[in-house]
């Protein structure tokens, strides 16, 4: 039986999302159908917001959340109904070239809900609503594909869980999975939001002795430094580039750039040491239209590579809310707002202006 369900609705470009009552098709085959605890707001979802990624509309956004499995397709044998899991927005189909040879984060079927022919489980008033990256965790309940579906800890905190899907994934697995971050290095990280924290933090898991963290808001020091950054850059009150420069002596080791923006990059790689090792990660989403602002004078000396889902895999998630439980991954300081769906456009707003680390969406007790 189809489940109705409160989900947040974009219908149009640089408009507030509307909160209405939308249907939720069965799960196929090899579906499951998901009842959310939490979900967490993202700067990609505030990217589709602002009309800076196409999406089809009407659209249900986000793609960070955690909740427990009430129904499952036929065919589907990984997880089971009962089981704790978190959506995943990259698919694992298990057949293209990049799925067989372990390279499952770039799935050649990215992208699928969009494509046509593609179902959508979501309907409203009878109008079909896109669910983004086949998720859509600003509704209540939601149907997902079993490839994109990951079985973690049951007991896992569903606030601070929720952002793991993407934003603690990104960030950790940027330093520890893309740029291989080494014991006692020096990485500098701009922006800090959601991510970038992450990304802080995955410095400290893999031993950087120094680790700088920038951001335009002064206020967001004390959720750095609690993430393990042992500097903090306020921009505007230095030149970033010169201060990296001054509490390393050559500069950084590994720059990440986080914000999505294209005077972060400059500044990330302006900030590196040169000599041939150093490397540069942007992590942040920057429109395709937007021309990389580098000389070869930048590049000189100096490595530079874009991450995914800082190549993670739909099975490290798992391994993420794990290392979370046992305290190894620590995010007290992660979530800075919780609020209703019915405050969802104020949650956007406050990370417009720069206020939050992480919003979450509380659905349910279970938190």
């Amino acid at each position: 039986m189809p489940v109705e369900s409160r989900a947040a609705i974009l219908f149009a470009p640089h408009e507030p999302l509307r909160i209405e009552t939308v249907t939720v098709a069965d799960p196929g085959p090899r579906d499951v159908l998901i009842r959310l605890d939490a979900a967490s707001l993202c700067h990609s979802d505030l990217g589709y917001i602002d009309a800076k990624f196409p999406h089809p509309l009407p659209a249900i956004l986000g793609h960070e959340g955690i909740g427990t499995v009430i129904r499952t397709g036929s065919e589907v044998a990984s997880v089971a109904e009962g089981d704790v899991v978190i959506p995943y927005l990259l698919p694992d189909c298990g057949e293209c070239p990049y799925c067989l040879s372990g390279r499952s984060n770039f799935c050649v079927q990215l992208g699928r809900s969009y494509a046509p022919g593609f179902p959508t489980w979501f309907s409203h008033q009878g109008t079909p609503v896109h669910g983004m990256l086949s998720l859509g965790t600003f509704s209540e309940y939601l149907v997902v594909p079993q490839d994109q579906v990951q079985k973690v800890d049951a007991q896992a905190p569903r606030g601070q869980a929720s952002c793991i899907g993407c934003g603690v994934t990104t960030g950790v697995g940027a330093a520890i999975l893309t740029a291989k971050v080494e014991p006692g290095s020096s990485v500098v990280v701009f922006g800090l939001g959601g991510v970038g924290l992450s990304t802080v933090q995955g410095a400290r898991i893999a031993g950087a002795a120094t680790i700088i963290a920038v951001d335009l808001n002064a206020d967001k020091e004390a959720a750095a430094r609690a993430m393990g950054a042992t500097h903090f850059i306020a921009v505007g009150e230095v030149d970033p580039v010169a201060e990296v420069r001054r509490i390393t002596g050559i500069g950084a080791d590994y720059a990440f750039e986080c914000a999505g923006h294209p005077t972060a990059f400059q500044q990330g790689l302006a900030s590196l040491s040169v000599g041939g090792w150093a490397k540069m990660t942007t992590v942040g989403l920057i429109p395709d239209d937007v021309p990389i602002p580098a000389t070869w004078t930048d590049m000189s000396g100096r490595n530079w590579q874009h991450c995914l889902m800082g190549g993670a895999k739909r099975q490290d998630v798992a391994g993420f809310v794990d290392w979370f439980m046992q305290g190894k991954l620590d995010l007290s300081a992660m979530v800075s707002h919780e609020i209703t769906l019915d405050e969802i456009n104020h949650g956007f707003d406050l990370m417009r202006e720069g206020k939050v680390n992480r919003a979450v969406i509380r659905y349910s007790d279970w938190w």
